[in-house]
């Protein structure tokens, strides 16, 4: 069934409601090596105990040993956390929840990437509310009395901005994913060091470059109400990573430039947060679930696809864009400025060598894909309601390239 103009009517409601959701308003620290400040940060604070979560593989890398050190030198005791090898699900953080109240942790460090942070998201939570079974704490908007036990995050890529997002992904029992928005989530210092992604691989770099892209871009043509600051930081993380990104791509070691991803990345989390993102991130979601694709990959295939698609609504939006990126003159007119928009992300995909990604949607396929994307939708307050047809559409237009 079409439902489309239940959509159309509704668009704009997943803006508005965002807006009533409290964010979290972090003390930023940035620089190479900066997560070795959070023992005065835990000091300075009173904290007496904390658990600090990482995954399996940036603890093999040891990445987490300057924080314990940084807590030892603090008098902060610490509990670690670091067995997590996959997306967040309810049996790890029931097991989180169950550490961090054993141990009395009276705030949660999250390193490491979207996963980590949604996880600890829960723990923070969950620590809060233990009348509550975990799977009870799966709910579209999980309310949090007197607020989520404080979070200190360390993001180790630049991408997702799960840093400061207020929601969180978990696979639930019966293996499907389910997302809760957390009414009280506590972050209350966000540390983005760039030696945790100066030696990333280059296609985690370019994916997850992608991935913040897409978010403050999406942010930025919304259909919502944002205030000017939002919109400034929206507009500004795109010109960083249109700057930045092939620098990184070209100069792994960059750290003025690796320092500004992160920076780009964390305004994507706010635009995620203020803004929402759109149909890009509804093909990407619904095509990634289907043939399993990483999500970032899914953004680099999709990006251009529906940018362009939805150009007549956007002109305006694009045009801006340009401009604040120092793509064009100011003088120069809205469609030829959109065009060297779109122009400069075509660039930026060849640049990152994701112009020639394999997409292995099938016409079979088409069908069921777009009741999946147009469902995915009804979160978001695109610039545009696409039709079942301008779906199919652009799938078509997708496949036609392969």
């Amino acid at each position: 069934m079409d439902t489309y103009l239940f959509r159309k009517q509704i668009h704009r409601l997943p803006g508005k409601v965002i807006h009533h959701v409290p964010l979290p308003e972090p003390q930023v620290l940035e620089g190479h090596g900066a997560r070795a400040n959070i023992g005065k940060i835990c000091q300075g604070c009173g904290y007496r105990q904390v658990l600090l979560v990482t995954d399996q593989t940036l603890h093999k890398l040891g990445y987490e040993q300057k924080i314990v050190q940084s807590l030892e030198e603090s008098g902060v005791g610490c509990t670690l956390l670091a067995d997590i090898n996959s997306e967040p699900t309810v049996a790890l953080i029931e097991a989180g929840r169950k550490i961090a109240m054993e141990s009395k942790a009276e705030c949660v460090i999250a390193l490491g990437g979207g996963s980590v942070m949604d996880t600890c998201k829960m723990i923070a939570a969950g620590a809060r509310l233990p009348h509550l079974r975990t799977r009870a704490l799966l709910l579209k908007f999980l309310v949090v009395p007197g607020k989520t036990l404080p979070m200190i995050t360390v993001p180790s890529t630049a991408g997702t901005g799960a840093e400061i997002t207020v929601g969180a992904v978990v696979t639930n029992s019966r293996g499907t994913k389910s997302s809760t928005v957390l009414i009280g989530l506590h972050v209350t210092h966000v540390i983005l060091d760039s030696e945790l992604t100066v030696h990333a691989p280059q296609m985690v770099t370019a994916a997850c470059g992608m991935d913040a892209l897409s978010h403050v871009l999406e942010g930025a043509i919304s259909d919502v109400d944002p205030d000017e600051e939002n919109m400034r930081l929206s507009l500004e993380g795109t010109r960083l990573i249109l700057q930045h990104l092939p620098i990184v791509m070209r100069e792994p070691e960059k750290i003025e430039s690796r320092l500004a991803m992160c920076r780009a990345a964390m305004y994507g989390g706010n635009a995620i947060n203020t803004q929402l993102a759109g149909y890009v991130h509804a093909f990407a979601h619904s095509i990634g679930a289907k043939y399993h694709i990483p999500h970032g990959q899914a953004i680099a295939l999709m990006l251009l696809p529906v940018m362009e698609y939805q150009k007549q609504a956007c002109i305006a939006k694009y045009a801006a864009l340009a401009r604040h990126c120092r793509l064009v003159d100011e003088t120069v007119a809205d469609s030829t400025a959109a065009d060297a928009f779109l122009q400069a992300i075509r660039n930026l995909i060849a640049i990152c060598g994701m112009d020639n990604l394999p997409l292995p949607v099938k016409e079979a396929d088409y069908e069921e894909l777009t009741h999946m994307i147009a469902a995915d939708s009804i979160n978001y307050s695109a610039p545009m309601t696409f039709s079942n047809e301008d779906i199919r559409k652009v799938l078509k237009e997708v496949t036609k390239k392969e």
